[in-house]
């Protein structure tokens, strides 16, 4: 685990793509494939979509209270049946709400050259997504797991303060592509994901990143 402090935002990588974001009392996770022994539990929990390294069950239920808001795809309604219906709020790929002080805004995350036999990507379209919110004036853009897709030129025009990347390879982007990517979003600070959890992607995977990125923007390897 690592933390990294930006503005009010104290974001920790919890390994893999799995993310805590806190402030001011406020605990969002991102994927929480990877939590702690005796994690806090949640205000917001974002799920990409549903492989079990994002939509990881048995720990969504660990940090659930009451009032947890849980927010996914459709996709993962049938995994997450136990959430209570009120709580949990299924979004499109191209989505945009408002939780308290939270905007949320869904952008599309899909495989264009990743494929599992054929022409049937990983990730089909429509399957997941990527998201950016807005928490305490910081904007954070999670891909999700994702290749370069047309639908990141929008981010562009957002002003990214922090964009959290895939670059293991083989299932989303590789270090290569995830600096395309940076070219295209433009954001502030860049954190390669998807890597160090003995699933794919590895510690050479983030170095390459930052070393293709360049002066592109800060890359902090967590």
């Amino acid at each position: 685990m690592a933390n990294y402090q930006y503005g009010m935002i104290n974001l920790e990588w919890l390994g893999h793509a799995s993310f805590r974001i806190s402030t001011q009392g406020k605990i969002i996770y991102i994927d929480p494939y990877i939590i702690d022994d005796n994690a806090f539990r949640a205000d917001i929990i974002i799920v990409t979509h549903e492989h079990a390294d994002h939509c990881a069950v048995d720990n969504i239920q660990k940090l659930l209270r009451e009032t947890t808001i849980v927010i996914a795809p459709q996709s993962c309604l049938t995994k997450l049946a136990f959430v209570p219906r009120q709580n949990l709020k299924l979004l499109g790929p191209e989505d945009a709400t408002v939780f308290g002080d939270v905007q949320i805004k869904t952008i599309p995350a899909y495989n264009v050259n990743k494929f599992r036999s054929l022409s049937i990507p990983y990730h089909p379209k429509n399957y997941g997504f990527g998201i950016v919110f807005i928490l305490a004036g910081v904007k954070i853009y999670h891909a999700g797991d994702t290749d370069v897709v047309p639908e990141m030129q929008e981010l562009a025009n957002y002003n990214i303060d922090i964009a959290l990347l895939p670059v293991g390879g083989t299932y989303t982007m590789d270090a290569k592509e995830a600096a395309q990517a940076v070219q295209i979003i433009k954001p502030k600070i860049a954190i390669p994901m998807h890597w160090g959890a003995n699933i794919v992607g590895t510690q050479e995977d983030a170095d390459k990143f930052k070393e293709l990125v360049g002066s592109t923007c800060e890359v902090v390897i967590l």
